[in-house]
Parts: structure tokens; C-alpha cells; sequence
């Protein structure tokens, strides 16, 4: 028999068992009455986890591929562009921009700190504006938070866009869209939204309308002009997956019916948890608690054997932890605490991790790392209660 794969990766995520049953439903006509309103009931729901009043869409993509809508709809070739880089898929935003034809500056910072709002001010005011700047929320390669809020009111009164790649913590984390002043907020199905890949959400501001009028497309498929023009009469521009939205109908009912300031304060309880116990076996975070995101942690393994490690539990228990991404590649296994998950499931990957620390010869109190990520959750539980 095979083995049954654990997901403690960063997506995709497990998928909660009434999501999987409500993708099994009939398809329906996606230029139908029934589809109409189905993408109009969608969109506001979803307008409630991202906390906006703003325009809404649903994509049938990767959320890769909303960051390239984002930017090729408002940023024309030779525009200057600030990508602000605490880990890998920072340094992808700025690739995508590059790719689009954008002149981009990087502004870097160490992997597992965040950005650096008085370093980003320095930049801001030395030279010229950009057009845009580009930030991850939650960079899953060093699980590094960064300040989004603190980023919006820098550039509030000004012409710059904040674009913001949330794929790994929308709807894990209390992100307040709007409030912030996030022009483009971009986030994808198969994180926190408990739900296979296919579908990306992207919001845009008016303030991003604006800039929006001034580009001109360059994507047939992304031009968002053609899905806001559509979206009115409740449809898509192009085909969408079907079979997905009935899913995220049902991944939606499950988030709003528990709440989200549950949702949100039980990933920050899971996160706590988890790092506590990889400290107890000996794993030291890479992002310090300050900045920690709420959704995976990035460990440093001793004596580079994090791939072997990763190796051995996923052979001999099906657990499934990612590895590390460019500078850390092969010194960090990523932990992800994520969606459809629970206390039982994050303590036994807690075990396993254990047991396959002992097995590679490093001294582990069995049972430690458990314990002590097990008091964080009894503590969060009674102050819940």
C-alpha cells in the first residue's frame, strides 16, 4: 500500500474533506444565471476575508500569476519599480517586474529579518518615486512577517502603489486591505483558503485604477479591464475552473462560519506552538519572534542535514516538510502550520521530527519538543476559554 502523504509544506495544504465533496458537483454553465451569481456571492465573500470594499477577482491561476496581472496593469515598460527582498519569493516579485519590462531597484535585507520601514523612507526620499513597490507579507522561505501597515502610510500621500504578495498568509492572518492602503493585494487558493491550486485573488484600489488607465495592456488573459467589465455582469472573462469555486464556497463557509478572529488567533497559537517545540529538540527559527509568521517556520537543522532529515520522516512516516529556498537551501526544513490542520496532526510531525533527529545521531530528549510546543497550546486554550 502507499504511503499516505503528511502536508506540512506551505501549500498546497490539506484539504478539508467537505471542500474535496463540493468539487465533485455537476459543472455548470459559466456563462449561466446560477454562475453569476455564484462568482458575485464569491467575490464578496472573499472581500470579507481580505478586509476590502475594493474591486475583487477571482482568477483561474496560479497566485504567480496574479502578481504578473498586478504589475503588467499598472506598471508600463522602463517604469521604475522598488522591490523590497527579505527572502526568495521576494526576489521573485522582482522578477516577475523585471520580466515585464520594468527598471527595478532592489533594496535587500538579511534573510530572516524583515524590511526595514527607515531604510525603505531613506530610499524613498533620496531619489525620484517609483511607480510601484513591491513587498511579500509573509516571506515562507525564512518565515519572516513584514509591515505591510507600516509600508501603506509611507506611501499614502504619495503617487507609488504598494503591491503586496500575501499568498501565504491571507486568511491565516489579520490583514487589513484597505486600512493599510494596499493598491494590489494578491493571494492564492491552496494556502490558508484550505483548497487545491487553480485560483488566485487580486484586489485593486482606486487609486490602482487610476494607473491602471494609464498602462497599456500586455496581457490578454490578465487585462484587468476585460475581467472588471465582465465581472459587472457576474462572469469571467475567459473560462474559469467551475469545480474550484464550489469548493471555495464551501473552504469560505468553513473560515467565516468559525470566525476569522478565530481562525487568525488559533495559526498564531499553532505557530508559538510549533516553534517551541522545534526549540526543544534543538531547532532554532530563523525569523526571531518579533517578526514570526503565523503560517510556516523555517528552522536551521545542525550540521546541514535538513534534506536528509526531511528525507527519512517522509520515507518512513509520509511527513512532508519543505526545504530550504536559495540561501538557505539544504540549512532549513520549512514547517508549515497552515488551514486544515489541528493540535493532534502538528504534535505528531513534532514526534516524528524527533525520532528522525535521533535516528541521524543528534542528542534529542524524546518527547521535549512535544511538550513544549503542547504547553503553548494548553495556554492559548485557557486563555481563549
Amino acid at each position: 500500500m502507499q504511503r499516505k502523504q503528511h502536508l506540512f509544506i506551505p501549500g498546497p495544504t490539506p484539504v478539508p474533506p467537505e471542500v474535496a465533496a463540493a468539487m465533485t458537483q455537476p459543472v455548470i454553465g459559466h456563462r449561466s444565471s446560477e454562475y453569476a451569481s455564484l462568482q458575485r456571492y464569491l467575490v464578496q465573500q472573499v472581500k470579507k476575508v481580505f478586509q476590502t470594499e475594493n474591486d475583487l477577482f477571482i482568477l483561474t491561476s496560479s497566485g504567480t500569476g496574479a502578481m504578473e496581472a498586478a504589475i503588467t496593469n499598472c506598471v508600463n515598460p522602463g517604469d521604475k519599480v522598488l522591490a523590497l527582498i527579505t527572502g526568495q519569493f521576494g526576489k521573485r516579485f522582482a522578477e516577475i517586474a523585471e520580466q515585464c519590462g520594468a527598471k527595478v531597484e532592489r533594496l535587500e535585507f538579511p534573510w530572516g529579518k524583515p524590511v526595514d520601514l527607515e531604510a525603505v523612507k531613506a530610499t524613498l526620499d533620496s531619489g525620484p518615486l517609483p511607480q510601484a513597490v513591491l513587498v511579500t507579507h509573509n516571506e515562507t522561505s525564512t518565515g519572516v512577517v513584514n509591515n505591510v501597515q507600516g509600508l501603506g502610510a509611507l506611501l499614502k500621500d504619495t503617487p507609488a502603489l504598494l503591491l503586496v504578495d500575501a499568498v501565504s498568509s491571507m486568511g491565516a492572518m489579520d490583514i487589513r486591505t484597505d486600512e493599510w492602503g494596499v493598491d494590489f493585494m494578491v493571494t492564492g487558493s491552496q494556502k490558508a483558503f484550505m483548497m487545491p491550486p487553480g485560483l488566485a485573488f487580486l484586489s485593486v484600489s482606486p487609486k490602482g485604477w487610476e494607473a491602471v488607465a494609464n498602462v497599456t495592456p500586455r496581457s490578454f488573459y490578465f487585462d484587468l479591464a476585460a475581467w472588471r467589465k465582465n465581472g459587472v455582469k457576474g462572469f469571467a472573462p475567459w473560462t474559469p475552473n467551475v469545480s474550484l469555486l464550489f469548493g471555495l464556497k464551501k473552504a469560505l463557509e468553513l473560515m467565516l462560519g468559525e470566525g476569522l478572529d478565530s481562525v487568525w488567533s488559533r495559526h498564531k497559537r499553532w505557530a508559538q506552538g510549533v516553534r517551541a517545540g522545534l526549540r526543544g529538540m534543538g531547532l532554532e527559527p530563523v525569523a526571531e519572534d518579533p517578526w514570526a509568521s503565523h503560517t510556516v517556520t523555517a528552522a536551521f537543522v545542525p550540521e546541514g542535514k535538513a534534506d536528509t532529515l526531511r528525507a527519512l520522516v517522509k520515507q518512513q512516516f509520509g511527513l512532508c516538510l519543505a526545504g530550504g529556498k536559495g540561501k538557505l537551501d539544504g540549512k532549513v526544513l520549512r514547517f508549515s502550520h497552515m488551514g486544515y490542520v489541528d493540535e493532534l496532526e502538528i504534535l505528531g510531525a513534532l514526534a516524528v521530527l524527533e525520532l528522525g533527529l535521533r535516528q541521524l545521531g543528534q542528542k534529542v530528549q524524546l518527547g521535549r519538543g512535544v511538550a513544549q510546543a503542547q504547553a503553548v497550546f494548553a495556554q492559548g486554550v485557557r486563555n481563549h476559554g
